[in-house]
């Protein structure tokens, strides 16, 4: 077992941790939870999907359809969507794998799909603690290079955990 290894940094949002262990990489987020809300008419042409759930945080919508067939196969009209005001749509569905998949398109901020989105997380981490009743989960990021993530919430936090590989190293003097 390989000794923890950890990191603080200061944000605009206040102080986030970072921790490794065990090749998992874990951040320490402040939670952002959805509230149920009514989609703008170009959000459900951009998406052509029948949702189950409408949420939206701070920053993102949150869309729950019926199946993880539905989010795998989703393709987004994305000249539409840039008409959605937002900086991001996070889709979601349970999944017979995980418990639940993820994609995030942020088209607004330049990001058509992002691999694998930390902050979706946050939103994701509280929908799915009122939904399935517990507090930590395995879940994936369904994008085409994709990953897999643990996810604990923790009263206002959540915990979002992942691999990574070092593609660049370097000193800033």
């Amino acid at each position: 077992m390989q000794q923890a290894q950890e990191a603080n940094f200061y944000t605009k949002s206040g102080l986030l941790t970072a921790q490794k262990s065990d090749g998992w990489i874990q951040l320490n987020f402040p939670a952002t939870p959805a509230e149920k809300t009514e989609a703008p008419k170009e959000l459900n042409e951009a998406l052509n999907v029948k949702p189950i759930y409408i949420g939206k945080n701070i920053f993102d919508f949150l869309v729950e359809v019926d199946s993880e067939e539905t989010v795998k196969n989703i393709q987004p009209d994305f000249t539409k969507l840039l008409q959605v005001q937002t900086r991001g749509v996070i889709v979601t569905a349970r999944s017979s794998e995980y418990d639940f998949i993820s994609r995030f398109f942020a088209p607004e901020v330049g990001i058509f799909e992002d691999p694998v989105t930390g902050s979706a997380h946050c939103c994701l981490g509280p929908y799915w603690q009122k939904k399935l009743g517990k507090d930590s989960f395995t879940a994936y990021q369904a994008s085409q290079r994709g990953g897999v993530l643990k996810v604990q919430v923790a009263g206002e936090r959540v915990l979002i955990s992942g691999k990574a590989v070092t593609v660049l190293e370097g000193d800033l003097l």
